[in-house]
C-alpha cells in the first residue's frame, strides 16, 4: 500500500431524522478530522456526504502510517541519581526500571537550572488501518444525539439501527466491527429503485456508483437539485415557491433521488387566510406553496418525491388526497372561529396561566392595554387603537385555528379582528405585536403596532424580573433575551426616542396591586436591556471597547445610545483617536486623585503658552460645540474635540498640572475637567484601546 491513500467511511442506517441530518454530517466529519489531526496523520481534501440512510466522509491523500515519535522521559536530577561514591540511588534505579533501560544507558539533560537523567524512546507509529476502528467508533458515538435507539437483542444503541459499514483505504476494505456490523465495500442503494447492494471499488467512485443506484449522496447537491427543479416547475405557471433554508434542508434530508412535481387543491380553500394554508402545506406536509407575482396564494403547490415514477399522475393524485383533509381542517376551524367575536374569547384567557405569580393571560392582556396606552401617548399614536389592540392581542390563543396551528397566532387575531369590524389599525397592531420574532425579522409598521409590541415585551421582562426569575447562563425559559433585543430594535430602528427608565416604570406600575416591583428591580431591568447592546453591536463588527465607552455613561434612551456608539465607532478611525484616548486616561487618573475641581477657568491665572493656546482653542469652538451637544450630534462633537489634539498634546508636554501654587494647580485641574466633561458628553473615551 502507498504512503497515502483515499479514505472512505460510510455508516449505512435506517432513516435518519431529517431536521438533524446536516448537523449529524458536520459532526461526524469534524470528529474524524480532529482525530486524524490528533494522531499526527496528514490528509488532503475532505468531503461530507449525507442522505436519509447514510453518513459518510471521504478524505483524499491520507497518510497511511503514523510517523515514529521520540518520547523523552526525564529522570531524577544527577545530584539525586548518584551518591557520593557515584553509585546509582534507588530513585535512579527505579526510574531506569520503569523506562526499561539500565542506568548506564541513560543520557544527560543539561539546562540552566541543573542536570538530569534522560531517556529518549522511539515510539513506532501505527498503520492507519489499525487506528481507524477506534476513529470510526469514536466519531459515531460522539454524534450529537439527544436520544438513541436499540435494535435486535438490544445490545447496541445508536441514533438509528446500523445496516451497513464501509471503511476503505483505496481499494482495500479496512476490517473492523461497529455495533455488530462488519465492514465491507457494499453500500445501500435507493430503497425502491435499487434494492441490491452497491459495490464500491474505490473511494473516488463513491458518488458515481451511488448515482447509478439512484442516490445523490451530497446533501448540498440534492438541495440545489430540488431548488432548481422546483423553480423550473413554478416558472411554468409564473409563480414563486414559498420556502426557507430550513425547509429546503429538511426536504433534501428526506429524499435520496429528488423528483419535483406540481399538484393542485380546490380553489375554495383560498377563502381561508393564506398564512394558515401556507403553514399547513409547509410545516405539516413539507410542500412548497406557490404565490403569484402579487404575493397571492395560488391553488397549486410543489412537492418532492423520492421516487421517479412511471405513472407520476398517481403520485400527484396521492399527494392531493393527502393535503385535502388538512386544508379542510383549516377551513373548518376558520369558519367555526368566525361564529364568535375575538372580544368574546377574552374570558377564556382568564383560565390560562401566564405565570403563577403573575396571573393569567387575561391579566397580562389588561396590563398590556394600560401600558400600550401610556406608550402610545408619548409619541402621538392613537391611544384608543393601541389600547384596544393590546387588550385583544392574545385573544386568538384560544381560537380553534391557533390551538391547532400555534404558529399563526397574531396573524389569525388580525383576520378575526377584521371580520369583527374592528378598526384596521387594531387588526394590524394585533398581528404586529409579536414582531420582531427572531433576528432579522420585520418590525411593526404602525405606531400603534410599536406600542403593543413594546407593551408585550416590557410586561414580560418587568414581571419575570419582579419575581426573581432572571436568565441564568443558557437558561432563559421566558425568552427574555430575545424580548430585550426585540424591544431595543423597535426603539432604535423605529427611531422612537423613549427612555427605558420611563418605560420600565410604567410597566412596573401596571403590576401594582398584584406584585410590588421596586426601584432596585426596575434598575436591574434597565441594566439587563442595556447589556443586550453588547452582543447586538458585536454582530455588526463594532469593537467591545467602543460599546463599553458608551455603557460607562449609561444613556438610557436606546436611540441616543445607538447614536453615541455609531459616533464613537466612526471616531476610532480618526488619526487623533489613540492620542485623545490616552489623554483622556491621563486626565481621568489625575482627576481621580482630586476631591473637588473648580468648574470655571480663571484666564488671569494662565501663564504657560500651551495652556493659553488650549483655552483659546476651546473658546473658538465653544459656540458650535454647544449646538452639537444640545442637538445630540455626537459625531460632530467628537470631530470638534478631535481638533484639539495638538493643543492637548502640547499642554501635557509643556505644562505641570500639579503646580506648587494651589490656585494655579486648581485652575489647570478645572481646564482638564472641562475637557474631560466635553468628551464624557458622548462616551468615556478613556476606555478605548489603541
Amino acid at each position: 500500500m502507498s504512503t497515502v491513500a483515499d479514505l472512505l467511511i460510510e455508516l449505512g442506517t435506517e432513516e435518519l431524522p431529517p431536521k438533524s441530518l446536516r448537523n449529524l454530517s458536520t459532526s461526524f466529519t469534524a470528529s474524524v478530522q480532529e482525530q486524524l489531526h490528533g494522531l499526527g496523520i496528514s490528509f488532503g481534501e475532505v468531503e461530507s456526504f449525507a442522505t436519509p440512510r447514510r453518513l459518510a466522509v471521504r478524505i483524499q491523500e491520507v497518510q497511511t502510517q503514523q510517523a515514529d515519535e521520540i518520547v523523552e522521559k526525564r529522570g531524577p536530577a544527577i545530584s539525586a541519581a548518584f551518591d557520593a561514591e557515584g553509585n546509582a540511588t534507588k530513585a535512579a534505579l527505579g526510574w531506569a526500571r520503569g523506562a526499561g533501560i539500565d542506568v548506564t544507558e541513560a543520557e544527560r539533560l543539561v539546562t540552566d537550572k541543573g542536570e538530569w537523567l534522560l531517556h529518549k524512546a522511539t515510539v513506532k507509529g501505527k498503520p492507519l488501518a489499525e487506528l481507524l476502528p477506534e476513529i470510526v467508533a469514536h466519531a459515531a458515538k460522539a454524534l450529537p444525539v439527544p436520544k438513541t435507539m436499540r435494535w435486535g437483542t438490544g445490545e447496541y444503541s445508536f441514533i438509528r439501527p446500523l445496516k451497513r459499514l464501509t471503511v476503505m483505504l483505496n481499494a482495500q476494505v479496512v476490517p473492523m466491527h461497529l455495533f455488530g456490523i462488519e465492514s465491507n465495500n457494499k453500500v445501500l442503494g435507493h430503497r425502491f429503485h435499487c434494492q441490491d447492494d452497491i459495490t464500491i471499488n474505490h473511494p473516488r467512485d463513491y458518488e458515481s456508483a451511488l448515482k447509478q443506484g439512484y442516490v445523490i449522496a451530497n446533501l448540498s447537491e440534492r438541495r440545489e437539485t430540488i431548488k432548481s427543479r422546483a423553480l423550473a416547475q413554478a416558472a411554468e405557471v409564473n409563480a414563486t415557491p414559498v420556502w426557507d433554508d430550513s425547509l429546503l434542508d429538511e426536504v433534501a434530508s428526506l429524499v435520496e433521488w429528488p423528483v419535483a412535481m406540481k399538484a393542485t387543491f380546490d380553489a375554495a380553500f383560498l377563502d381561508v387566510p393564506k398564512e394558515a394554508l401556507i403553514y399547513t402545506m409547509k410545516d405539516d406536509q413539507r410542500y412548497f406553496p406557490l404565490v403569484d407575482q402579487q404575493g397571492q396564494l395560488l391553488p397549486e403547490f410543489l412537492f418532492v418525491s423520492n421516487i421517479e415514477s412511471k405513472a407520476p399522475e398517481h403520485v400527484i393524485e396521492g399527494n392531493e388526497k393527502v393535503i385535502r383533509p388538512r386544508l379542510a381542517d383549516a377551513q373548518f376551524f376558520f369558519e367555526t372561529d368566525k361564529k364568535q367575536s375575538l372580544a368574546s374569547l377574552m374570558p377564556k384567557l382568564d383560565a390560562i396561566v401566564f405565570q403563577k405569580q403573575l396571573g393569567t393571560i387575561g391579566d397580562k392582556s389588561r396590563r398590556m392595554e394600560r401600558l400600550a396606552g401610556d406608550i402610545a401617548a408619548t409619541f402621538g399614536a392613537n391611544v384608543n387603537v393601541a389600547k384596544r389592540a393590546a387588550l385583544l392581542a392574545k385573544a386568538d390563543l384560544v381560537s380553534n385555528m391557533v390551538t391547532e396551528f400555534p404558529e399563526v397566532q397574531g396573524i389569525m387575531g388580525m383576520h378575526y379582528a377584521r371580520h369583527d369590524g374592528e378598526d384596521e389599525g387594531v387588526a394590524v397592531a394585533i398581528e404586529a405585536h409579536y414582531h420582531p420574532r427572531f433576528a432579522g425579522d420585520t418590525l411593526p409598521e404602525t405606531l400603534e403596532g410599536f406600542s403593543v409590541a413594546l407593551a408585550d415585551k416590557l410586561d414580560t421582562l418587568v414581571g419575570i424580573f419582579g419575581i426573581g426569575q432572571t436568565p441564568k447562563g443558557d437558561k432563559d425559559p421566558f425568552a427574555l433575551r430575545r424580548a430585550a433585543i426585540g424591544l431595543l430594535r423597535i426603539l432604535v430602528e423605529g427611531e422612537l426616542d423613549l427612555d427605558l427608565n420611563t418605560l420600565v416604570a410604567s410597566a412596573a406600575a401596571a403590576y401594582k396591586g398584584h406584585i410590588d416591583i421596586g426601584a432596585d428591580t426596575q434598575t436591574e431591568v434597565v441594566d439587563f436591556l442595556l447589556g443586550r447592546f453588547r452582543a447586538w453591536y458585536q454582530e455588526q463588527g463594532i469593537a467591545v471597547d467602543s460599546i463599553q465607552a458608551v455603557l460607562a455613561r449609561r444613556p438610557t434612551r436606546p436611540l441616543d445610545f445607538d447614536r453615541r456608539v455609531q459616533a464613537v465607532h466612526a471616531f476610532r478611525g480618526k488619526e487623533a483617536a489613540p492620542a485623545l484616548a490616552a489623554a483622556n486616561k491621563r486626565v481621568a487618573n489625575i482627576l481621580a486623585k482630586v476631591e473637588s475641581v473648580p468648574e470655571q477657568v480663571n484666564e488671569k491665572l494662565l501663564s504657560e503658552p500651551a495652556e493659553v493656546a488650549l483655552v483659546a482653542a476651546l473658546k473658538d469652538i465653544a459656540g458650535v460645540l454647544e449646538v452639537a451637544q444640545s442637538a445630540g450630534n455626537y459625531s460632530s462633537t467628537l470631530n470638534l474635540l478631535a481638533g484639539l489634539r495638538k493643543h492637548i498634546d502640547q499642554f501635557f508636554e509643556d505644562v505641570m498640572v500639579n503646580a506648587e501654587d494651589l490656585d494655579v494647580r486648581n485652575n489647570r485641574l478645572a481646564l482638564l475637567g472641562i475637557i474631560r466633561n466635553h468628551f464624557l458628553s458622548v462616551a468615556d473615551i478613556s476606555l478605548l484601546q489603541s
